[in-house]
């Protein structure tokens, strides 16, 4: 039987930093195997958003198919740790490593629940860029499904959605994203000749100002408002004379399921395009809103938390974007994993009784799902 920690280990020391390949796919790929799952691995994409390597795991083919999804990438690890970052290490009761509880730590809990239930169809869809632009990872693991004719009944991502206890919170929905690029131009000139020149800054303000004001919505049962951020402002000009020639900036908008991510941008555009004729807008949607609604699937885990923690969840939409945005188009899908206080940050942590308690709710999660 897989055990959990020193599985968690043993992918932690394979670096596997965004865009991920190789070793941490080797390491995975060998505890599949002695259980049944025939893996398919498959590297797409081209710098800078590429190659990224995936791996499609599958055990069974009959009757209900269960998925759990993930990510063995992870972010840089930064200056500052106590230890090196890719080499895991036991201090007290906590394991130390990047990718710990985001989210290496879920996926050897999910190998080591799914050793001790072998019955039932069972997938694990895991990408090695979750972390970046995901153009290779998860959206194409899901064309190579398709093709297998593979289509899971429910899917479970391990992402690490609890706060303060392990299972307090399952996320059974996300916020959409957008980031959207603004450019203003003008005519460099002496600013003390402003005739002869043309300044692109008053007209990005007041773009900006306008933008600022809006109020999308006020968010509705499952979800908070919409919020717009100016997240950078760019001019470029370091001397005092000179009016500068180009001014640009751009937002970030995290929004409900009451906004299209397309919409949101024509709107910015429109804005702009009143205040800056010339002014180009260019925008991209990292994902849209969705949400599982409340049913059989988020009744399940809440169903295998409560009888192996003792503790009901709350069923949550806050927090950033997952993958979760890709698979909630192929059926209900809901996540939950590890304590998140640490994902990012330096000195990530896992606590090792967490490690072995997320692997007994996967496994009473596995166990209902083929009841």
């Amino acid at each position: 039987m897989p055990d959990p920690v020193e599985l968690t280990k043993a992918l932690i020391a394979a670096e596997s930093i965004t865009p991920a390949r190789g070793a941490v796919f080797d390491v995975l790929e060998a505890a599949l195997l002695p259980l049944g799952f025939r893996v398919e691995r498959f590297v797409e994409g081209e710098a800078p958003e590429g190659p990224v390597e995936n791996l499609l795991a599958v055990r069974g083919g009959a009757g209900r198919h269960f998925a759990f999804a993930g990510h063995l990438d992870v972010v840089p690890p930064g200056q500052g740790w106590t230890s090196d970052a890719f080499t895991p290490e036991v201090r007290g009761d906590l394991l130390y490593g990047r990718g710990a509880v985001d989210m290496k730590g879920a996926i050897a809990a999910f190998v080591a629940a799914a050793a001790r239930v072998p019955e039932g169809t069972v997938s694990l869809i895991v990408t090695g860029d979750e972390e970046g632009p995901a153009t290779y990872g998860t959206p194409r693991l899901i064309e190579r499904m398709a093709e297998r004719g593979l289509t899971p009944d429910m899917c479970l991502v391990g992402e690490p959605t609890s706060q303060h206890r392990l299972g307090d919170m399952i996320k059974i929905g996300r916020r959409g994203s957008t980031v959207i690029d603004i450019a203003v131009p003008g005519k460099q000139g002496h600013v003390a000749y402003p005739h002869l020149a043309d300044n692109p800054v008053p007209r990005l303000v007041r773009a900006l100002a306008e933008i600022d004001a809006i109020e999308l919505d006020q968010g509705n049962a499952w979800f908070q408002s919409s919020n717009i951020e100016i997240i950078d402002m760019a001019v470029g000009n370091p001397a005092t004379n000179v009016i500068p020639g180009h001014a640009g900036a751009r937002i970030s908008i995290r929004f409900n399921d009451q906004q299209r991510g397309p919409d949101l941008i024509a709107r910015i555009e429109e804005i702009v395009r009143r205040h800056a004729p010339a002014g180009i807008v260019k925008g991209r949607v990292y994902g849209e809103a969705f949400l599982t609604e409340p049913g059989a699937l988020s009744a399940l885990v809440a169903g295998a938390i409560q009888a192996r923690l003792g503790l009901a969840p709350a069923l949550s939409t806050t927090g950033g974007t997952s993958d979760a945005r890709f698979l909630s188009k192929l059926c209900p899908v809901v996540e939950f994993g590890l304590l998140n206080a640490t994902m990012h940050k330096l000195d990530e942590a896992v606590a090792l009784a967490d490690l072995a308690a997320l692997t007994d709710v996967y496994e009473e999660v596995l166990k209902r799902a083929f009841a």
